[in-house]
């Protein structure tokens, strides 16, 4: 067997074997990469330190400890509370209406943080407690949230696709856009998909709030609400990069929360940025693991052996894009989102380039492909999050997902079948 084919063997078995024991993923990714760099004969420690450097000596990364940042600010700073009191004035009052309240939230806070986690926290943490109280059924309703919160990493400004941009050198801006309509037919996917759901349910209908208190809500949230057009305004007009969006953003939630909704005090400042300054060096660490996998991958020319594989489907775009994502569900169902993306877009994307598929059509795509992951069972990450925060057994989160999960899918084909849902509206906003 060739030094290339034992490197790709190293690198399944390794990560297969190293992830079935619990290893973090980050250094799981390390180690296949030493491992893959003995068998090709580099090895070399001052090259492992190197890329391991390289992995987050990047100028577009510095987003990801503000955005990070900002959804903590977020969360402990009233704007998200705010907004779900808005929408909870508009909306609350229907039959279901807290899974309106839920959806419109999500949407909303999803424009703000780009982190799917930090939205679904905000919003188990407030909602579930109200839906139980009012008889909601609780699965569903878990199932709902966390179906919402994976909205995050799709509109912008998102998180993953700031690491999918560095990662593959992708216009980080162009996937901004292409997230925006996605995004929203998330949410109208959800709204369907939350009214089959309650068609067995018996949920009473409240009474609705008076125009004066719906605008009352509305003003308070007003700070919240600009900080969308903010930070979409400010990208679209070219005043600021996506990486100076997010320092805006953090800097933007910090004033709020300190001076105008008075809700933070200075020394709880300390206590964010130590949260945040863990979630991101959680992130860094996978970053440079990939990094040192990546290259060592690029050096066993894994990405033509793949080709090789695919080849025959370069012909017809929406096919191969069909067997990828179905390898991307499969793949979701065990990794997290960025270790999804730092080990298989690189190898991915040039044989969607190959094949005359638009590249930010392709960035945005595999991005949604690994936030449904998110809400799939084992791995799950955001169904972990609304279990512990909601205080429920991880088996009856699962089974409430899975109306949402299905709406997802069909959501996700539609887009591989019909391209122009994405690509026409990212043409008209450029």
């Amino acid at each position: 067997m060739s030094n290339e084919g034992l490197a790709f063997i190293v690198f399944s078995v390794g990560m297969l074997l190293l992830m079935g024991i619990g290893m973090n993923m980050g250094l799981a990714l390390v180690l296949t990469g030493a491992g893959m760099a003995w068998v090709l004969g580099f090895w070399d420690t001052q090259l492992l330190a190197q890329n391991l450097v390289a992995g987050v000596d990047s100028f577009p990364l510095l987003a990801v400890p503000f955005f990070i940042l900002a959804g903590e600010l977020m969360n402990s700073g009233g704007i998200s509370r705010r907004i779900i009191a808005m929408a909870q004035a508009w909306v609350g009052h229907i039959r279901g209406g807290l899974g309106y309240v839920a959806i419109g939230a999500s949407v909303l806070m999803a424009s703000m943080s780009g982190s799917a986690l930090a939205d679904t926290a905000a919003l188990a943490t407030i909602l579930l407690p109200m839906m139980r109280k009012q008889g909601y059924p609780m699965h569903t309703s878990a199932g709902l949230v966390a179906s919402g919160g994976i909205i995050a990493p799709i509109i912008p400004p998102s998180l993953p696709f700031v690491i999918y941009g560095v990662t593959t050198n992708t216009s980080i801006s162009s996937l901004f856009l292409a997230g925006i309509v996605p995004g929203i037919i998330m949410g109208a996917g959800l709204i369907v998909a939350w009214k089959l759901v309650l068609r067995n349910t018996d949920l009473p209908e409240g009474q609705p709030l008076s125009m004066a208190a719906r605008l009352r809500a509305t003003a308070k949230a007003f700070w919240a609400l600009l900080m969308p057009i903010i930070i979409i305004g400010g990208m679209k007009t070219g005043i600021f990069t996506p990486t100076e969006t997010a320092v805006v953003a953090a800097f933007y939630a910090l004033f709020v929360a300190l001076f105008v909704h008075r809700e933070m005090k200075l020394p709880e400042v300390h206590g964010v940025l130590v949260r945040a300054a863990k979630t991101t060096a959680i992130v860094m660490f996978l970053c440079a693991g990939a990094q040192v996998a990546s290259y060592m991958i690029t050096l066993a020319d894994l990405p033509s052996t793949l080709t090789g594989w695919l080849g025959p489907l370069v012909d017809s775009p929406r096919l191969l894009m069909a067997v990828m994502m179905i390898a991307l569900v499969i793949v979701g169902t065990a990794l997290d989102l960025t270790p999804t993306i730092l080990i298989f877009a690189p190898v991915m994307l040039p044989i969607a380039v190959k094949a005359g598929i638009d590249p930010v059509y392709f960035g945005l795509m595999f991005v949604l492909n690994g936030a449904i992951g998110l809400i799939t069972p084992p791995v799950g990450t955001v169904l972990n999050v609304v279990a512990g925060v909601g205080r429920m057994p991880l088996h009856q989160v699962i089974r409430g997902v899975n109306p949402f999960l299905i709406t997802y899918t069909l959501i996700l084909f539609l887009f591989v079948l019909f391209p122009q849902i994405v690509t026409a509206p990212v043409a008209w906003m450029r």
